[in-house]
């Protein structure tokens, strides 16, 4: 059936930001049942859209619009996104979740830029958040801001540092786009992983092969022997995220580097190694990381600190979600020695596993 003008121009908007109650209500208006998606060939389409969503965020890959001009096109590009989101809900893999969410939330602020103000707005009510337009930007509720900014602990984004009139914090509109990018990475965050049945898994067999082993190719990139003789394959999905961050150049917030630097350090690392494993970071500094390796690990200070427990880890917004082992223990050092013990082979004393 074809689609009206003035829907058309909705259509466009919505495969855009796919995440939105809308986008959920025009699919269902438009009765495609998920049987369809999966296996007809009218959206052969869809299905490969979805698959190269997964991929690019996979792989960072440079942004694309992924929006066509022809209506036909635009609906293949509104029904990629669930394709996609099961997919990556089909492979559970925390750090697939990750930055599969975070490649949407980058990809909607860079389209943010160009929109009205009323409709930033709108997006921004969706995602709970009490953004109001202010002359030249926006002003945004001091809650709000800590709530979606708490993984951003730089000085620049400190609410001391912020301009606050009446309970809201006033923000200029790249600034206020850039807090609406990590909402909207929590929101599709915390939709994930779906529930993935059999005949979906079945639909999909050949595609989730070829995702899981670029997956499993990426993450031999985190190679073990760069942070020394411990094993990743231990690490708490916390610390598995702030590593793979750091491998993959991204900047890691201050408490999460706090995190990280305690967590090799109480499983074995040196000073140096622990050095090595920042070389690469964006804003790296070497002689701020050298001074802050060493204050915590209490080489030039008096106090060894050790990683915050996971409560701490998971009201600072890092930790990605628990996985059945996280569900028993309370600290990322007691994962650390579960796993160890679940993978010692039979008859090795507890004594002399690392």
């Amino acid at each position: 059936m074809a689609t009206r003008v003035p829907e058309t121009v909705e259509l466009a908007r919505l495969a855009k930001y796919p995440f939105l109650r809308e986008a959920s209500g025009f699919v269902l208006g438009e009765k495609v049942s998920l049987e369809e998606i999966l296996l007809e060939p009218a959206y052969a389409r869809a299905r490969s859209l979805g698959k190269a969503r997964v991929l690019e965020a996979l792989e960072k890959g440079p942004a694309s619009d992924r929006i066509a001009v022809a209506t036909a096109d635009q609906l293949a590009g509104l029904l990629a996104y669930p394709v996609a989101r099961i997919l990556v809900s089909a492979l559970e893999d925390t750090y697939l979740i990750r930055r599969f969410a975070l490649r949407e939330a980058v990809s909607a602020e860079g389209r943010l830029a160009s929109e009205p103000d009323d409709f930033v707005v709108h997006l921004a009510a969706e995602m709970g958040m009490d953004l109001r337009r202010e002359d030249g930007g926006f002003r945004l509720h001091f809650t709000d801001f800590l709530r979606f900014t708490n993984t951003m602990r730089d000085t620049p984004w400190k609410l001391i540092n912020q301009p606050v009139e009446g309970g809201y914090v006033v923000l200029r509109r790249e600034k206020a786009l850039r807090v609406m990018r990590n909402a909207i990475q929590r929101h599709i965050e915390q939709g994930l992983p779906l529930p993935v049945n059999e005949d979906i898994l079945g639909a999909f067999r050949g595609d989730l092969a070829e995702i899981r082993g670029i997956l499993m190719a990426k993450k031999a990139t985190f190679k073990a022997a760069d942070i020394g003789k411990v094993s990743i394959t231990r690490f708490p999905p916390c610390m598995y995220n702030l590593l793979a961050q750091i491998q993959n150049h991204e900047n890691v917030p201050h408490m999460g580097r706090f995190a990280i630097v305690a967590f090799l350090h109480h499983i074995g690392l040196g000073n140096e190694e622990i050095f090595r494993v920042f070389g690469d970071v964006p804003d790296f500094a070497a002689d701020v990381t050298r001074y802050q390796i060493e204050h915590i690990t209490g080489t030039s200070s008096p106090t060894e600190y050790t990683p915050p427990e996971c409560s701490t880890m998971k009201s600072y917004g890092i930790c990605p979600g628990p996985d059945r082992i996280c569900m028993t223990i309370k600290h990322p050092l007691s994962y650390y020695r579960v796993k160890g013990r679940e993978r010692r082979p039979r008859g090795e004393n507890a004594s002399t596993a690392v």
